[in-house]
């Protein structure tokens, strides 16, 4: 059988080390990872490979050659242009008549070949792909499968709540020539994203083979070092070069050690290496060929390529030196600094950790170095988060953290394009945001500085404008330490994940659009924002009967931005307003838990006391509302949600209501009750905002105080969802707690369940299989119908744990219910 080899990988997550050569050229243990593949196919007997290249192509070549040193014989098949992973397969059609192999050229892995071909003849496939259950499925494709192997589903980079199973796609298949057919030459062409869904699809015979061994795709810096370090440690079965001299310190030919050098290993030492006096190495540790440790250095979990000097007493803890660099005497590399190619660190210079430096740089004496030269990393596991871009002022995100941030969001809108830029009105957003504006003008994006309006203004004002985007940076409303960083789109939304991805690629290598002075953007304070902003608003309510109803209500502004546009709403609806924390006060701007109780207790009491229409707290971005019925009893995020549901879908045959999977099915009672439909999507607002423009959708809720209205625009508004409830009180000449009253009882318990990372994807592909008849069509999480029961399992974004959700007829039930699953969870990562 041949094997076509994938090696045009750029490695851009990998850079520097990527600068100078291809991904499949990166050494593991001093031989190229694309050796160390050959090897493996030799072992089992293939010998005869295609190898695709694009990317710095001449050095795959160079090494290579026509593979006769290696005991193979290969072929090479050049792309001009990037054509997918099945794209550039094809342009080596002629040479591949019989079933072949396809594996990359970048991922290590001692997989049993034969054991795969072997499956494949034997279940007759037109296509097997090898799969593996790894710990953290977020950057591959999750396969499905049944008994037998034949696949049943594919999901492409999933988020954590479209997790169903930890069971992935590793990039090495057995084909079979027929899949040729189903595309063209010479065009784009993808295996996971368009061919194998087409041959499913069609019902050919696709089948996923489980292997048992190691993979590990070496995606960033920090696999890299894994795979190092695994492949050292007898993880991984593939021979590791040179002999093993004890302790397992594997050596080289020409290997010079000093008689009191100490090395501990795992360890490997390539050709020529010379490990002086006093030098101490802790494994797992790389040095490689030609490279020299002088005297009394310190090498710790360190990589060291070819032809590079360690200097006397230099220390290197968990780092990584390119090629033919120089550290200095006294030098020190601390835990994931990476130093590229041909690059010097003089003496007593001290790196820090995770600080890259690029190729073909001089860092000078004594000099303490915090930040990347020339473009930088950041050591984070992803940018995005729930709530945009999160972190502690000035620890996590800093004025030049926030400028690079800047760059990388222009960096993906076309040079000339604008961006609506706003804050809430405390120091630290201040700040941030001066640095997100200093960041734009750099890629060529014009800038309108709405300075501090509520955050559905300036969704609004993005939506109905020129704009293509839109950045808000506020203080947590949960922690007065951190800030958010929220992305919109040109419609005012939240930014796709796909957006996101690009922007985090951007900003981790650094590799940002710097424009020249004539294309510099301009920044320029944005006109007419509010008053924009309230004239749609106002057409968009029945004001007359409106004020016919004479509405009198307490509003807590929570000291927010939303006084400035409501206060005049309010004089034009001639509600008569009771109004609490007006003003606008930074520091008040974060509520813990208890003060921000304590505020709903004294809102309610004052609404109950002046039994007034009803008490609403808007929180300080102006996206969600905190209701209190006439009677001054606050109403639940899920009560409300059916109240305000009840409302809208009355006198309206067939309007439908959008809910994430976690509203209680009381809302479905209600909607069933008015003849509207509910549609279910995911828990995340980007995926609620969608929803509301769709066809029908009359409104969107996320049981959480979060409202949206699309005909105003489709974004989470709590102003407006104040003046819809209001309309409709006035409309349906009834009290909230009428409403409320006529609600179907319903209990639900939320609980955590700790769990670690890498215990997440078995968990929830544990559950997928284990209630699979129980299970409605996968939305978010796990859902489990109970009949007049449910559960959900929710994997969080950001946390290492699970929620779990019980709704019951009792609330005794329910608990019981969220119990039992939480104990379920907690049972399976063991």
């Amino acid at each position: 059988m041949k094997a076509v080899v994938m090696a045009g990988g750029e490695g851009s997550r990998l850079r520097p080390l990527t600068v100078s050569r291809p991904k499949p050229m990166v050494p593991i243990v001093g031989r190229p990872v694309m050796e160390h593949i050959l090897n493996l196919l030799k072992r089992h007997g293939i010998t005869d490979v295609v190898v695709t290249v694009q990317y710095m192509a001449s050095a795959i070549e160079d090494y290579f050659g026509d593979g006769s040193q290696f005991g193979m014989h290969i072929n090479y098949s050049r792309e001009e242009v990037p054509l997918g992973t099945a794209g550039s397969v094809k342009n080596a059609e002629d040479l591949l008549d019989e079933p072949f192999l396809v594996i990359s050229g970048d991922a290590l892995t001692d997989f049993d070949l034969s054991k795969i071909i072997k499956f494949h003849t034997d279940r007759q496939s037109m296509a097997t792909l090898t799969l593996a259950h790894v710990a953290n499925p977020l950057e591959y494709g999750v396969i499905i499968t049944d008994d037998r192997g034949h696949i049943r589903q594919f999901l492409e980079k999933p988020s954590w709540s479209e997790v169903f199973s930890d069971t992935i796609n590793t990039g090495i298949y057995v084909l079979d020539p027929k899949i040729f057919s189903y595309f063209e030459k010479d065009k784009p062409f993808d295996f996971s994203q368009e061919l194998f869904p087409l041959m499913l699809e069609k019902g050919d015979p696709l089948y996923g083979f489980i292997a048992d061994g190691y993979w590990c795709d070496i995606g960033n810096l920090a696999t890299y070092m894994q795979a190092n370090s695994d492949i050292l440690q007898g993880q991984v079965n593939l021979p590791v070069p040179g002999t093993d001299i004890g302790n397992r310190v594997f050596a080289e030919e020409g290997v010079d050690i000093a008689d009191d050098a100490q090395v501990f290993g795992p360890a490997f030492l390539g050709h020529d290496a010379k490990i002086k006096s006093g030098v101490v190495i802790h494994g797992p540790s790389v040095v490689g060929s030609y490279t020299i440790v002088d005297s009394r250095a310190q090498v710790d979990r360190s990589v060291v390529w070819n032809n590079s000097y360690i200097g006397e007493r230099a220390e290197l803890r968990g780092a990584l030196v390119g090629s033919s660099t120089s550290i200095k005497a006294r030098a020190v590399m601390f835990e994931g600094a990476v130093i590229g190619d041909h690059s010097v660190i003089n003496e007593a210079a001290i790196v820090q950790p995770g600080v890259k430096i690029w190729p073909n740089k001089e860092i000078e004496t004594g000099a303490v170095i915090t930040s990347s030269i020339i473009w930088g990393s950041q050591g984070r596991r992803s940018l995005f988060g729930r709530y945009g871009v999160t972190g502690l002022v000035n620890v996590d995100i800093t004025p030049d953290f926030a400028a690079r941030l800047g760059a990388a969001f222009g960096a993906v809108l076309s040079k000339g394009a604008t961006v609506c830029v706003n804050r809430d009105a405390h120091r630290t957003p201040r700040m941030i945001k001066r640095a997100v504006i200093s960041g734009l003008p750099s890629a060529g994006i014009n800038v309108w500085d709405l300075e501090d309006v509520p955050l559905p203004v300036a969704r609004f004002y993005v939506r109905t404008t020129d704009a293509s985007g839109g950045v808000h940076i506020r203080l947590s409303p949960f922690d007065p330490r951190t800030v958010d960083v929220k992305f919109f789109d040109q419609k005012g939304q939240d930014i796709s994940k796909g957006t996101e991805r690009k922007i985090e690629n951007l900003f981790f290598r650094e590799d940002f659009r710097r424009v020249y002075l004539d294309d510099i953007g301009q920044i320029q304070y944005a006109q007419s924002v509010i008053p924009r902003y309230t004239a749609a608003f106002l057409r968009n309510l029945d004001l007359d009967l409106m004020r016919k109803r004479g509405f009198r209500i307490v509003v807590d502004y929570g000291h927010g931005a939303s006084v400035n546009p409501l206060s005049s709403i309010f004089n034009e609806i001639g509600a008569d307003v009771i109004a609490l924390n007006a003003t606008r006060d930074p520091l008040r701007y974060s509520r813990t838990n208890e003060e921000f109780d304590r505020d709903i207790e004294v809102l309610a009491a004052i609404t109950g006391t002046l039994k007034t229409d009803l008490g609403v707290r808007i929180d300080t971005a102006g996206e969600r509302i905190y209701v209190v019925d006439d009677r001054g009893h606050l109403l639940d995020g899920g009560r409300l949600l059916a109240a305000v549901t009840e409302l809208m879908l009355r006198g309206r045959e067939g309007g439908t209501v959008a809910v994430p999977v976690t509203a209680p099915s009381v809302v479905e009672t209600v909607a069933s009750r008015q003849k509207g439909k509910i549609i279910y999507t995911k828990v995340m607002s980007q995926a609620l905002t969608s929803a509301a423009t769709r066809d029908n959708v009359v409104m969107v809720g996320d049981g959480n105080g979060g409202f949206v209205f699309p005909q105003l625009h489709p974004a989470f508004d709590g102003m407006f969802a104040l003046m819809k409830l209001l309309e409709a009180l006035a409309r349906y000449e009834t009290k909230l707690s009428e409403v409320v009253a006529q609600l179907p009882p319903y209990h639900m318990i939320r609980t955590q369940v700790n769990c670690p990372w890498e215990y997440k994807g078995k968990v929830m592909r544990m559950l997928s299989e284990q209630y699979r008849a129980q299970r409605g069509s996968p939305i978010d999480g796990v859902k489990i119908d109970l009949g007049t029961e449910w559960v959900l399992v929710l994997p969080d974004a950001d946390r290492p744990l699970f929620h779990v959700l019980a709704e019951s007829p009792s609330r005794d039930s329910a608990q019981a219910l969220a119990d039992k699953y939480a104990r379920v969870v907690s049972g399976l990562q063991h």
